[in-house]
């Protein structure tokens, strides 16, 4: 932990060395950050053998409860090669304690690790990415700070750990093995080496975004963001996730949805008892293929070039299929769901046209925020929120009215703060006075059904 500092001075310290005699913009161009990079190759303390029993992961508990400041904590799944999304190697850092990496599957039961870190600080990039695959084995914060997040917020073009990391650190860190099967046992070593990595410099680097934070007059605002994630549970469950199959806008009847339908449930089934990504067991074309296609045999599979990955489990295919043939019309599902929200800002000049007005310049009005305090508008205030709160408007075009409108939709307290009165002053319009109410709005406009 305390090499990473001492590398980046360093390097530093090389390149003034290289350039003792060059002004201060020409020795802005010789050290350029891309030349300063030092890449982050070893751990400080080696690369540390994965805990795999009872013993080990009481050690690391303990080891981790004698440490000082905050943990240091990232996941690995095995996205695109298992069945869901859990957990298959935990990454802990501590000051103090080291570099812990846990076996999740061989030590189902993180008691120890939970107890060790007690009421400490997580550390974690992506947080939402993360969080769910943790609560699953038992880790979950009571504070934290998204290093991810926190690069949002002071404005940094960049918010990958990786581009992060060379920002403020001056380090680079490898990230060929992001993407592997971390499913597979042994973890080789290259990867288990990877994954320390991962969590080498996290503290350090949260410090320097705090730091910015704070300089900016942002760490409020970070505070109440950092707040919301400990109660993050995941993303919200899909109503009918199979319409999400890639390439099913292709599909223009009822019965060839329901054939969608019954082969994506059908696909699930099989990934979730073999354990494998669904996009392994049938790729998302092949379903829409089969679907327009309707074959009744293995052999209609077999001599159709776009239908040949369905040869295996040839039978679960045609058996989804002739569920879903058998459909009385009654039953099929429609072509759409009907919107659950607004809709789409485009066609709100013609359902709507004051409402268009209203969220064009609440629009300009907030990305004119954004870049005056160098922070992306969605972290401002999601789009979601904006066009809610303005396609049904409080009845009341004041400031409080949409400050508690905001409030009763999810936003945060700083959010609000910044956004009401935008919102506010966006309805100041010629055709909109204030106190405009919903019953004066035209007809047809409003939530939809």
């Amino acid at each position: 932990m305390n090499e990473a500092p001492s590398n980046a001075s360093r390097q530093r310290e090389t390149a003034e060395d290289r350039a003792p005699d060059l002004g201060p913009a020409e020795a802005e161009v010789e050290a350029a950050p891309e030349q300063l990079l030092t890449p982050l190759l070893v751990p400080a303390d080696g690369v540390p053998q994965v805990v795999i029993d009872e013993r080990r992961l009481v050690a690391a508990g303990r080891a981790i409860a004698a440490g000082s400041g905050p943990v240091a904590i990232d996941a690995e799944r095995a996205s695109g090669h298992r069945y869901g999304q859990r957990a298959y190697l935990v990454q802990l850092r501590r000051e103090g304690s080291g570099t812990w990496l846990v076996d999740p599957i061989a030590c189902p039961d993180l008691a120890p690790v939970a107890e060790g870190i007690g009421d400490a600080e997580w550390v974690l990039h992506a947080a939402t990415q993360d969080l769910p695959c943790l609560a699953e084995i038992g880790l979950r914060p009571t504070r934290l700070f998204d290093t991810e997040l926190g690069a949002r917020l002071v404005g940094l073009p960049r918010v990958g750990l990786g581009a992060a990391v060379e920002h403020y650190l001056g380090l680079s860190l490898a990230k060929e093995h992001s993407a592997v099967d971390w499913s597979t046992r042994p973890l080789p070593e290259p990867w288990v080496r990877y994954a320390a990595l991962d969590v080498e410099v996290l503290v350090q680097l949260r410090d320097a975004i705090d730091a910015d934070l704070q300089a900016q007059g942002k760490q409020e605002w970070a505070r109440q963001e950092f707040e919301s994630l400990t109660h993050f549970e995941g993303p919200p469950v899909r109503v009918d996730p199979w319409r999400r199959t890639s390439g099913m806008h292709r599909v223009r009847k009822r019965r060839g949805v329901a054939a969608v339908r019954e082969l994506w449930l059908a696909r699930d089934r099989l990934a979730a008892q073999r354990d494998i990504s669904p996009g392994r067991v049938l790729p998302d074309g092949v379903i829409v293929e089969l679907a327009m296609r309707s074959p009744t045999s293995r052999d209609d599979i077999e001599t159709v070039r776009e239908l040949r990955p369905a040869r295996r489990a040839g039978r679960v295919w045609l058996d989804a299929l002739r569920r879903s043939d058998a459909l009385p019309e009654s039953q099929l599902p429609q072509l759409t769901l009907p919107a659950a929200g607004p809709p789409t800002p485009r066609a709100w000049a013609d359902r709507d046209p004051v409402a268009a007005a209203r969220l064009a310049a609440a629009r300009q009005g907030l990305a004119a925020y954004g870049e005056q305090r160098i922070v992306p508008v969605e972290n401002v205030l999601t789009p979601d929120l904006l066009r809610r709160v303005l396609w049904t408007p409080p009845k009341v075009l004041d400031e409080a009215s949409f400050a508690a409108a905001l409030t009763a939709l999810g936003a945060r307290p700083w959010q609000v703060e910044i956004a009401a009165p935008i919102i506010a002053a966006a309805c100041l319009l010629p055709d909109s006075p204030p106190g405009t109410s919903d019953s004066q709005r035209p007809v047809g406009s409003g939530q939809d059904d």
